[in-house]
């Protein structure tokens, strides 16, 4: 039961589960997810490591960006079962609309400099 609390806990901030949609179109570093959400960088790598944490994703390194993406290939049940239907949760949500616009736009290349 501590993992879902934790998933749950995770999940209890809208920023956060503006992270998991973005992260639905394509995998994103820090600078980028903080570009689209307007926040500061400690407060997205705040929800980054709660989300983390509770293994809805996964953090990589290349070169010299971490690249964070969904926990697809999660061996826990309710990560598996839960990030499916986060995929089709708030379909209409403006915010989600007008995010994935800035998603699609944004490249950490320019961004955050080579």
């Amino acid at each position: 039961m501590r993992n879902l609390v934790k998933i749950f806990k995770a999940l209890s901030d809208s920023n956060r589960i503006r992270i998991l949609k973005m992260l639905q179109l394509r995998p994103l570093c820090v600078c980028e997810i903080t570009a689209v959400l307007n926040l500061a960088t400690s407060t997205v790598s705040k929800h980054l490591s709660l989300l983390r944490d509770a293994d809805l994703i996964l953090d990589k390194k290349e070169g010299k960006w971490v690249i964070y993406s969904l926990n697809e290939n999660s061996g826990q049940t309710y990560i598996t079962e839960l990030l499916p239907l986060i995929g089709k949760w708030i379909p209409n949500d403006e915010i989600i609309h007008k995010d994935a616009k800035k998603v699609k736009k944004i490249d950490r290349n320019i961004l955050c400099g080579k």
